[in-house]
This record gives C-alpha cells, sequence and structure tokens, in this order.
C-alpha cells in the first residue's frame, strides 16, 4: 500500500527532524566535551543542507516511501568528531555515543507529550481548524514519535559503527578498542544480513510497540 501523498508532506519533514536533531547531538555533546570538529565543520547548526547524506536522508527515505513501506528510515551526514580532543576521553566517548539515541527517545517523549494535548484540545476546536491544523499536526507528531523511536532502538543495538557499539566499547579497557575499529568496516554488512533476514526487525518490534503505545496512550 502506497503513502499517501498528505502522509508524505507530513512524513518528510518528521524524518529530517529526527535524522538531523540526532546528529546536532553527537556534535554539541562532543563540543561541550572539548571536541572542537563539529563546529569548525559548521555541523552545530539545524538548517538541514549540511547535514544531507544523499543516500540516508534522500535515496533510501524515498524508496522506502514508494514500496509503500510502514516505517521510514534514514540518517544524516555523521557530524565529524575527534575523540583526541575530549578532556575526558573514556567519558566522552559514552555521552557523545548515547547523545543521538538520548534525542531520539527524547523527540519521541516531547511529540508524544504534544500529540495527546493536541487530542484533548480537538472536541473544543471548530471543525476547520481541526481539518486544517490539528489533524494534520496529530499526524506529523504520530509520525514524528514513530521515526525517532525506530531510530533510537536502531541506533542503540551494539554493533558497529551504530552508537550503541560506541557506548559499550567506551565501559571496556582500550585494548579493546582496537577490535572494534577493526570489526567496524564488517558492520554494515552485519546489518544487512540481519535486515535481510528479518532478524533485526523481531528485535526492534517489541520494545518499539511497547513504547509506541506507551508514549501514545
Amino acid at each position: 500500500m502506497f503513502m499517501r501523498p498528505e502522509d508524505l508532506i507530513l512524513t518528510i519533514p518528521a524524518l529530517m527532524v529526527a535524522v538531523i536533531l540526532h546528529e546536532v547531538a553527537h556534535g554539541w555533546v562532543a563540543y561541550k566535551m572539548g571536541d572542537p570538529t563539529p563546529k569548525e565543520a559548521g555541523r552545530l547548526t539545524i538548517n538541514p543542507i549540511p547535514h544531507i547524506d544523499p543516500i540516508g536522508t534522500i535515496i533510501l527515505p524515498g524508496l522506502l516511501m514508494l514500496v509503500g513501506s510502514p516505517i521510514l528510515f534514514g540518517w544524516a551526514k555523521p557530524v565529524p568528531i575527534n575523540p583526541y580532543n575530549f578532556r575526558d576521553l573514556r567519558k566522552g566517548m559514552f555521552l557523545v555515543s548515547i547523545a543521538g539515541i538520548t534525542a531520539n527517545f527524547s523527540m519521541a517523549l516531547f511529540f508524544g507529550a504534544m500529540n495527546r494535548m493536541l487530542r484533548e484540545i480537538l472536541p473544543l476546536v471548530p471543525q476547520e481548524v481541526e481539518n486544517y491544523l490539528l489533524i494534520p499536526l496529530m499526524i506529523f507528531t504520530t509520525k514524528a514519535v514513530l521515526i525517532n523511536l525506530v531510530l533510537g532502538l536502531f541506533n542503540a543495538i551494539p554493533i558497529p559503527p551504530l552508537d550503541g557499539s560506541k557506548a559499550v566499547m567506551s565501559l571496556l579497557s582500550y585494548r579493546y578498542w582496537e577490535l572494534f575499529y577493526r570489526f567496524e568496516q564488517y558492520g554494515f554488512l552485519i546489518i544487512a544480513v540481519l535486515l535481510l533476514t528479518g532478524v533485526l526487525q523481531s528485535l526492534i518490534l517489541p520494545p518499539l510497540v511497547f513504547l509506541y503505545r506507551l508514549i501514545l496512550g
């Protein structure tokens, strides 16, 4: 079933907000931990242009929408970070790694609260306001909750180069870090296999459904 044009118009901004703020969160925390690289690269901005990745921000989401996928997924261009600039390497790696995931879950909670508020005031407004403002906002916030939960849960998986793997790595002895970096080149292949076999979906779906229902009620 293909996505309706009106859903498309509301889904694209929801995805853009989710992936861009995910990367901005990484950069902002890295900058606060002593690394000027994200700021020097011009990535501490909500302007979407510097963050757009042709494949992850445009091509993949477009293909998913064309085939009518119920879940839209994508990513922005990774923010450049030099962890050796951190005042505390281990602490910096951990906080920067979880920053994007935290941003996505925080946005899911924010848009969920907004959706609940819109539902409360829905019976109180004129029909025109409901049709042209509140209903589109409710659709947007619902999609924003779903997209942010998908991104947060996916990135929490401890497979390099996903954020979850770097968070785990930061807790281990430094001698294991090199193993993580070597393994990273095979990470996308492993993720692709898990996606094609449905293993990744089976891991993400139960917590996704639980959190989605919990947040939206």
